[in-house]
């Protein structure tokens, strides 16, 4: 029996006072589970208020987006995802946290779901994240009382991408920036190009192109365990 895989996605649905609506990115969810699904992983999702979470980038002309949403088993899922009390972190090998500018509100400052995260790599398990994604990693901290991305490559939606799309003065922080003050080694392409490293059992993408990436590089270390 192969442990689960965990997702997380944002419960917050729009870009600071700007009225723009957001949510988790679609292609961030389908693309890393449908290699992952294919490679028999069973996937959960948790938010942080639980419940139906709100989506972004809703584009059904990908056709791995199409086959994640028009899958009962996995849209059933993902619309009734688990509040963070609902889940035991040992039942998981692996906690991915997608992104989509929502999770920028919601993810840095919920100890529950840092602590699920700690308690599954502790455990031995992987933390992942892509683009906006790694802000649930910020204030992850172990046992030995550091952060865990302390002194660990990490990637994740860059200060130039951020500008690029005109948010760099609505996001509460900028994720590269939080990402250093943290101790990461911040590693980065240009813009919108296909960046994931791993290090350490952690693995970080860049933006949404490298959503399949990441879903790739889980897999890798799941098998190299």
């Amino acid at each position: 029996m192969k442990k689960k895989i965990l997702f997380v996605v944002t419960s917050h649905d729009k870009k600071g006072s700007t009225g723009e609506d957001t949510g988790y990115y679609l292609g961030e969810v389908s693309h890393p589970w449908e290699v992952l699904h294919k490679a028999g992983y069973e996937i959960d999702f948790v938010s942080p208020k639980g419940g139906t979470p709100p989506v972004d980038g809703f584009d059904l002309k990908d056709p791995v987006n199409k086959e994640f949403w028009e899958n009962k088993e996995y849209k059933n899922k993902i619309d009734h995802s688990m509040t963070p009390s609902q889940v035991n972190p040992k039942d998981y090998s692996t906690v991915f946290y997608a992104g989509g500018h929502g999770a920028m509100w919601d993810f840095a400052d919920n100890k529950e779901l840092a602590d699920i995260a700690s308690k599954i790599y502790e455990n031995g398990g992987i933390v992942a994240g892509v683009c906006h994604g790694p802000a649930g990693l910020v204030n992850i901290k172990l046992n030995n009382g550091k952060y865990l991305v302390d002194g660990k490559k990490i990637n994740a939606f860059t200060n130039e991408e951020e500008s690029e799309v005109k948010l760099t003065n609505v996001v509460p922080f900028l994720l590269e920036d939080k990402l250093k003050e943290r101790g990461a080694k911040f590693e980065k392409s240009g813009l919108w190009q296909n960046h994931v490293v791993a290090d350490q059992r952690v693995i970080t993408g860049q933006n949404p192109q490298s959503a399949k990436s990441v879903g790739e590089a889980i897999l890798k270390e799941l098998h190299n365990k």
